[in-house]
This record gives C-alpha cells, sequence and structure tokens, in this order.
C-alpha cells in the first residue's frame, strides 16, 4: 500500500471539524449525564424509596419519550432541510433541565426531569445522526459514527469517575448532581460555536417538480417510503436492545457482589471506557468489513456479559461482565447508525434514524420493565439471565434477518 493511500485509510482522515465538535458535545452532555446517572438510581432507593420495578419504569418511560420525540425530530428535520436548529434546541432544553434533579423531592420529581432531559435527547438525536451522514461520505461514515461514539463515551466513562472522585472528596449526592450541570452547558456552547452545517438543496416544490405525473399518485407517508432492507435492520435492532435493558440495574447488581455505592460507578467507567476505546476502530473496520460477522460477534458479547453477570456474584465477575457489554456496543451501535444512512434515502435519513431509535426505543422499554419485575420478584441473577437469553435469540434469528437485508450500493 503506498504512504499516501495509507494515510487516506486512517480513520482521522478526511473527517470534517463539525464532526469532532459534535463528538466533543457529545462528549460533555455525556459526562453530565452519566455523573448524575451515577447517583440517580442510589438517591432513588436510599433516599426517595424507589423499587426496581418504578427504577425500570422511569429509565424505561423516558427512553420512550426519547423516541418517540426523535421520530417527529428527525421528520421535520428532513421536511424543511435543517439539522442545526433542532440539536441546539434540544441539547438547550436538556442543559436547562439539569437543575431540577438535584432539586427533586421525590421519585416523581426525578421522572419528570428525567422526562423532560429525554425530549430533550429526542429532538437533538435523529437529525444529529442525518447531520453526520450529511458531512460525511458513505465510504468513510463507520470511521465518523466510531468517533462520535468514541468520544460520547469518553464523557460516559468520565462521569462516573467524576461522581465517584466527587463521593471520596465528601460532596453529597444532591451536590454532585449540581457539579455535573456544568458540562451540560459547555455541550450547548460548543455545538453553537463549533458545529457548521452543510449547504443542502432547498425542498422541491410541486410546480417545480419534473417530470409531471400525468396521473395521480398514491399518497404514502414518509415511513411507507423506507424500504424492507431497512425495516429488518431496525427488527434485529429492537431484539437486541430488548436484551440490553438500563444500565442502572448494572448499578444496582454490585451491591451482592461486595462494592461499595461509592465504587459502582466505575462499573459504568470501565464499560464506557472499553466502549470508547473501541468504538473508532471497529466503526473504520465497518467501512471494510461485511456487517454480519460484525454483528454476530457483537451479539455473542452481549450473551456473554449477562451470563457473567448472572454468575457468582464476585467483582471480577462484574468488571469483567462490564467489559463485554461495552465491547458488544462498540461492536454494534456505530455499525446500526452507517446502515441506517446507508438503507434510507437521502431525502428520509433523519426520519429513518427517527424510526429506528423509537423501535428500538420501546423495546428497551419493554425489557427494562421486565427486568424490573425479575428484580423485585426473582433477583439479579434471573435478571441477568433475560438478557442473556434475548441476546442469544437475537443471534439465532439474524442469518434469517440479513437474508432480508440488501443494503444498496
Amino acid at each position: 500500500m503506498s504512504p499516501e493511500k495509507k494515510k487516506q485509510s486512517h480513520p482521522a482522515v478526511r473527517l470534517p471539524r463539525s464532526v469532532y465538535a459534535l463528538g466533543l458535545v457529545s462528549l460533555c452532555m455525556d459526562l453530565s449525564s452519566e455523573t448524575m446517572q451515577a447517583i440517580l438510581p442510589f438517591l432513588l432507593v436510599t433516599s426517595l424509596g424507589a423499587t426496581g420495578l418504578l427504577i425500570g419504569f422511569i429509565e424505561g418511560l423516558a427512553e420512550v419519550v426519547s423516541a418517540a420525540i426523535k421520530l417527529v425530530s428527525g421528520s421535520l428535520s428532513d421536511r424543511f432541510t435543517r439539522r442545526k436548529i433542532p440539536m441546539v434546541i434540544g441539547y438547550g432544553l436538556s442543559a436547562l433541565v439539569k437543575p431540577l434533579f438535584p432539586l427533586a423531592g421525590s421519585a416523581m420529581a426525578v421522572l419528570a426531569a428525567r422526562l423532560l432531559d429525554r425530549v430533550g435527547k429526542g429532538i437533538r438525536g435523529a437529525p444529529r445522526d442525518a447531520l453526520i451522514a450529511d458531512l460525511v461520505p458513505p465510504e468513510r461514515r463507520g470511521a465518523a459514527y466510531g468517533l462520535r461514539q468514541t468520544l460520547d463515551n469518553w464523557g460516559a466513562m468520565f462521569g462516573p469517575l467524576l461522581a465517584v472522585g466527587l463521593a471520596r472528596l465528601g460532596f453529597e449526592p444532591r451536590e454532585i448532581l449540581w457539579v455535573a450541570c456544568l458540562p451540560a452547558l459547555a455541550a450547548v456552547l460548543i455545538l453553537v460555536v463549533g458545529v457548521e452545517e452543510p449547504p443542502r438543496a432547498v425542498p422541491i416544490k410541486l410546480d417545480d417538480a419534473q417530470p409531471r405525473p400525468d396521473k395521480p399518485r398514491p399518497l404514502r407517508g414518509p415511513l411507507m417510503e423506507l424500504p424492507r432492507a431497512f425495516w429488518s435492520l431496525v427488527a434485529l435492532a429492537s431484539l437486541m436492545s430488548f436484551g440490553r435493558f438500563t444500565d442502572a440495574f448494572l448499578l444496582l447488581g454490585a451491591g451482592r457482589a461486595g462494592i461499595s455505592l461509592t465504587e459502582a460507578p466505575l462499573l459504568l467507567a470501565v464499560m464506557s471506557g472499553v466502549y470508547a476505546l473501541l468504538a473508532w476502530p471497529m466503526g473504520s473496520l465497518a467501512d471494510r468489513a461485511p456487517a454480519g460477522p460484525l454483528l454476530a460477534l457483537g451479539l455473542f458479547a452481549q450473551c456473554i456479559a449477562h451470563l457473567s453477570l448472572a454468575g457468582h456474584p464476585a467483582p471480577e465477575m462484574m468488571f469483567f461482565g462490564a467489559t463485554l457489554w461495552g465491547t458488544s456496543m462498540a461492536m454494534t451501535q456505530g455499525l446500526f447508525s452507517k446502515l441506517i444512512a446507508q438503507l434510507a434515502p437521502d431525502h428520509l435519513r433523519a426520519t429513518a434514524f427517527g424510526a429506528y431509535q423509537l423501535v428500538t426505543g420501546f423495546s428497551l422499554f419493554g425489557s427494562s420493565l421486565v427486568a424490573g419485575v425479575l428484580w423485585d420478584k426473582l433477583g439479579p441473577t434471573p435478571m441477568f439471565l433475560f438478557g442473556a437469553a434475548a441476546a442469544a435469540l437475537a443471534g439465532i434469528l439474524l442469518p434469517i434477518v440479513l437474508r432480508f437485508t440488501r443494503p444498496r450500493a
């Protein structure tokens, strides 16, 4: 390979500045969110009297609300050919509601704050993912999504570490939540200053469309225009999400392994750290390798992660499970984003991301409710076995689903 070609193959090459800026935005917002997430489950259980089912309901419902908003936001982004405006609104809303968490006096107040925060995430999610596809040519999208997820997960890793460090310094839980508000404000500032939206074609007016239809065409909603291959991919992603309930249960499961409340967030740091280390190279690999083997390996890692967490509750096994959990996410999530951008028509790209996130959000909601019931009634082991079984089922169905998935060139 010539030096020039070798240089062009590196994942850092040819990615626009705005992609890096979007990664920094995600880093700051995830630093804020994951610092809070490392504290909230314990605050809910110890101070606000929440049950496992209520925690599962709060986390699952928050994801459903976010997913539903993503579909609406994505459709509007496609219709008006704008990405940055809904992103500023979404990130801004999340930053504004962060102070509601330390002010919350009940589990229902936390639920209200969590829902508002997820509304902000829903507004920004689909336009952001579509903007990356707008900025980057198809042959580099795996690397671009991997880069954003790497920076996103650096924030997700440092958030729990920040929570642990502040707790060791004597900060109370609500004081830690106040500190976590600051990175969210930085995320909005970076977005406004550092992200530039590429010029896009104006929507075609009916009077200017060529050729003019001689016969009336049937009306079809944007979701009906998405190809069968796209929906096959979404079906597979929803199966994977059903085996990946909220990581709040990973924190709660740490207690039975002898991990203290102040040390438990390190599990999230390990999971996010592995995700951050692998997401970018895995995204670059997805630009060159077929999707099937990568998805199969990701599902295998997810299954083994749950089995290790369901086994003997030793701290080593908990951290091993968290490592495999992060590995599975790194191998699959950027690849799904790349495939969504590849399968969706250009004029429906944000709509496709919204539909994908809506279906997987409902799947995650269902799995979180099931996990909450299993946690309350039977304990952690059956809950993690449920996650392993769901991942195994997705692996069994993977070859069938891939037969119906034909990405366009």
